[in-house]
This record gives C-alpha cells, sequence and structure tokens, in this order.
C-alpha cells in the first residue's frame, strides 16, 4: 500500500514548480481525492517557501479533474509581521486543476478562549468498519488507503433523514499519520453529508473546502482523529457542510466548511 508520505518523499522539483505521482490507488473517479491534493500543495508550498511560520488555514478550490500528475506552483502574496499568505496552483498538462491559499500565521496572546469539547464516543476498536466487509470494491479507491471507524450517522445511500457522519479516521500506512500535511489531507476522507440522504447512487464533486487549524501541533494517539461532517444546508444542486476534527483527548483541532455539487 503505497502511503501518503511515500507519495510525499517523490515531490520532486521541476524549474520554479513541484510535480508530484499520483498512484491508482489514490485516486476519486476521473481525479484525484482531494485531501491528497490539498495535502500535496501544502507540501510544495513548504518545499518553495523555507521557515514559514506554522500552518494556520487553507482555502481549497476544486477547479478541475487531476486526471495525471500534477505540478504545483507557489507565490507568496504577503508576508506581515505575524501572518505570510501563500498562493499555491496546481495544473495537469497546462490546465489548472486547483488553487490554494495558504495561511500561515503565529500564534498570539489573546483573552478569548473558547473551548468545543468532543461528543461521546466509544473506543476505535470497539467502533466497526464505516466499509462493510466485502464492500471494499464498491468504495473510492483512496477510502481503502485510511482505516475509518463508523461512530454516529449513516453511511451513503441509506435514505437517512440527517445527513450526518462522524468516524474514527487514520492513515492506513503507520509512517504516515504524523504531520499537518497528513492531517489535511485526511481531513476530507469522508463522503460529503448529503450521501446518506441519498436513495440511490448519485455523482458528487467537492467544489472548495475551507480548513482551519487551531493549534500549531496537533497531536493525537496512535494516529486517530474524532471526524464529523453535518449537512447545514441543500439547494440547487449545491450543498452546504461544516466539518470538525478532535483528537483523542477530546480536543478540537481543525474545523472547515465545504461546498459540495451534487448531479442527481
Amino acid at each position: 500500500m503505497t502511503g501518503f508520505n511515500d507519495i510525499a518523499a517523490k515531490i520532486s522539483k521541476e524549474a520554479e514548480s513541484y510535480r508530484a505521482q499520483i498512484p491508482e490507488g489514490w485516486r476519486q473517479g476521473r481525479t484525484a481525492y482531494g485531501g491528497l491534493t490539498a495535502g500535496l500543495s501544502l507540501i510544495a508550498a513548504q518545499k518553495q517557501f523555507e521557515d514559514l511560520p506554522p500552518f494556520r488555514s487553507a482555502t481549497i478550490n476544486f477547479i478541475g479533474p487531476v486526471t495525471g500528475d500534477p505540478v504545483f506552483t507557489s507565490r507568496k502574496l504577503r508576508q506581515g509581521r505575524n501572518v505570510t499568505s501563500i498562493e499555491t496552483e496546481g495544473k495537469v498538462e497546462g490546465k489548472t486543476v486547483s488553487s490554494c491559499t495558504f495561511i500561515f500565521a503565529h500564534m498570539r496572546e489573546s483573552e478569548i478562549t473558547v473551548d468545543c469539547p468532543a461528543p461521546e464516543a466509544p473506543e476505535p476498536e470497539h467502533c466497526e468498519a464505516f466499509t462493510p466487509k466485502g464492500a471494499e470494491a464498491f468504495v473510492p479507491a483512496f477510502f481503502n488507503r485510511f482505516d475509518t471507524r463508523l461512530i454516529e450517522g449513516s453511511r451513503p445511500m441509506s435514505g437517512a433523514e440527517q445527513g450526518y457522519i462522524r468516524t474514527w479516521s487514520r492513515h492506513g500506512d503507520a509512517a504516515s499519520r504524523d504531520g499537518i500535511a497528513s492531517l489535511l489531507t485526511l481531513g476530507d476522507v469522508l463522503p460529503p453529508s448529503a450521501a446518506p440522504l441519498f436513495k440511490q447512487l448519485g455523482a458528487i464533486s467537492s467544489v472548495n473546502w475551507i480548513f482551519t487549524v487551531l493549534t500549531d501541533t496537533p497531536t493525537t494517539h496512535e494516529g486517530w482523529w474524532h471526524v464529523e461532517t453535518k449537512l447545514t444546508a441543500a439547494a440547487g444542486g449545491y450543498s452546504s457542510q461544516v466539518m470538525r476534527i478532535w483528537n483523542t483527548e477530546g480536543e478540537l483541532v481543525a474545523e472547515g466548511m465545504q461546498c459540495v455539487a451534487i448531479f442527481m
């Protein structure tokens, strides 16, 4: 099994850009898994610009299908005293497929602290696999690169009344479980929260994704992250969802929002 670390290690410099190779096991239909595109974009930005502050936030636009090996080019938009903004564009055969704006920023002292503790959850070993045994061939290829256990909510195409999924998730490759790019790659692992409402197979595609990290160095036990996605609204062929990630101590480490196109 090719892990995220293996892919990241093979990123090669090409003029002022960085080329990545996408293995078949990390694909989602005719494109690459969106979380992988985001994670590799972040690594390319960090390689292009050294001595950046800690990663704080990303706005990721999925513009076109990643049908081949993407080339990432980064440019610095602004460097302030605390915040540095980097734009990273991904192209395949000269066509733009992704555009990411990354924010790197130092922590500041503040009187405002608001906690959002994790909901109660059994230990991962006490939760059933999200993908039923024997159904691995029927889920997107990339999903089998992760170990995901269902805590609460519903699987896709179950005709559920609520668009909600909550799991334990980690990289299947143990060597790929550490680091901020690893966390970003895992952050998009769950199916869109509208999918449990489906009663039949229907196409869906992520349009964009906002991802905010709430600590400098997110850590968890044995690579497990407590991941949640919740549908907030859907209309006109698009849905909006809120996504959260807690560590095994129940601390919120990342939060996001995503727009998803629904083709049914």
